[in-house]
């Protein structure tokens, strides 16, 4: 305890606790939708692909909005960024609260409030530009704490609409966000050089490499299953297995938790070992627990399936951001934020293919099953590239010597 204190102290603990306070806020309103979903759609009598919708359109503005916040963090820092995303929050949370009764009204409050998915390309540069580079590690883990924030909107968000309304929710979200916004703007410290930022030709030279497009496929399936669930969970309880809101709310904040926790045990093992090897386990699991779900199981062996389908995704997170620094160590800041990007399509295309399946089928089975094959495709793929790429680093150790630095895929 001491040497994380010590740690903590190194660098600048006002802005590491702002970065975690806007992290954890901004997490809080991103899934304030799936957490209030339940209640939204029986008052609007939506279907149930209007359903996956609703909770699939924040996730949506969050992946846009992080890549226009990734370009603008770089050229003006993360404080301005941050204090400007907070106070574009307002608007659709008073909305929420005062104005929106309809599926249309809703598309608009999702896509603002995806504003709040952008705090990833925000929070982190703020953490790891105040601490040294030996104490980088307890920075980003505390900051990137803030995700626990999903979980308590889930938990707290049901109690608060069983008692008040669903509308009053979003009215008193806007009290954490103010209070939040106010100690960032007085706590928060750009510290350090800002780097060059990237001009739209570097971000075009990387989405030529093919090697980018793998990470965007790993990471849309364990972020995109983590951010997808943790918004359309509940609802799927509540519609298969006729739970309460606050049941559901509550066993869906279980499995985020899950996830969170794991998450740097993921990163752990990947240093250990290399993440190709973490990930390709990891998605043999998914594989097998999703197959598992995709029969529609009774409820507690679907929430064990579904708490074990979430700690893989959580370990596979933290597994993919070990891996990407050994892969562009030089451009860890716009390959992070291009595959956080593609992290957030994967989790509106989840839902929004639950909805879909449900709707032609009348089946949640078969959207589950497309997931798990989505797994098994990353799981190949990873098998495949894995040897093509040791095969690669064999010949140019043959020819030159020496094995080129940042290809292996073994992290």
């Amino acid at each position: 305890m001491a040497k994380i204190i010590q740690a903590i102290r190194s660098g600048h603990p006002p802005t590491l606790f702002s970065a975690f306070l806007y992290f954890d806020v901004s997490f809080m309103i991103w899934v304030l939708i799936g957490a209030l979903g339940i209640f939204i759609s029986k008052d609007l009598g939506l279907t149930v692909f209007q359903k996956s919708v609703l909770v699939a359109i924040p996730i949506l503005g969050g992946a846009i909005f992080r890549v226009i916040a990734g370009v603008l963090v770089d050229r003006f820092g993360p404080k301005k960024i941050g204090l400007i995303t907070l106070s574009m929050l307002v608007a659709p949370l008073t909305a929420g609260w005062l104005w929106a009764a309809s599926f249309s009204q809703f598309i608009i409050i999702g896509l603002l409030l995806g504003v709040a998915g952008a705090s990833f390309v925000v929070a982190l540069p703020l953490a790891s530009r105040c601490y040294p580079p030996e104490h980088q590690g307890i920075a980003m883990g505390i900051a990137g704490a803030g995700n626990s924030g999903s979980v308590i909107i889930l938990l707290v968000a049901p109690f608060l609409a069983k008692m008040f309304g669903w509308h009053a929710v979003f009215g008193l979200a806007l009290i954490p966000l103010l209070i939040t916004l106010i100690v960032f703007a007085l706590l928060a410290k750009d510290i350090g050089v800002l780097p060059p930022p990237a001009s739209f030709s570097d971000y075009w030279v990387f989405l030529k490499q093919t090697e980018l497009w793998w990470f965007n496929l790993y990471y849309s399936a364990t972020f995109g299953g983590f951010v997808g669930l943790a918004g359309f969970l509940s609802i799927f309880l509540n519609d298969q297995y006729h739970i309460s809101p606050v049941v559901a709310g509550g066993l869906t904040a279980l499995c985020v938790l899950s996830a969170s926790f794991f998450r740097p045990i993921g990163g752990h093992l990947a240093d250990r070992i290399g993440g190709a090897k973490v990930l390709t386990g990891l998605y043999l699991i998914a594989t097998i627990l999703f197959s598992a779900i995709a029969f529609l199981p009774p409820l507690p062996i679907a929430v064990i399936l579904f708490v074990l389908g979430m700690v893989a995704f959580g370990m596979g997170n933290g597994a993919i951001f070990q891996w990407i620094p050994q892969r562009f160590p030089s451009d860890i800041g716009m390959v992070t934020g291009l595959v956080g990007a593609f992290g957030g399509v994967g989790g509106f295309l989840l839902p929004m293919t639950l909805g879909a399946v449900k709707g032609i089928s009348g089946s949640y089975g078969g959207g589950f099953l497309l997931f798990a094959a989505m797994a098994l495709a990353c799981l190949l793929s990873l098998l495949f590239r894995t040897k093509s790429v040791e095969n690669v680093a064999r010949s140019d150790q043959q020819d030159e010597g020496r094995v080129r630095v940042g290809v292996t895929f073994g992290g």
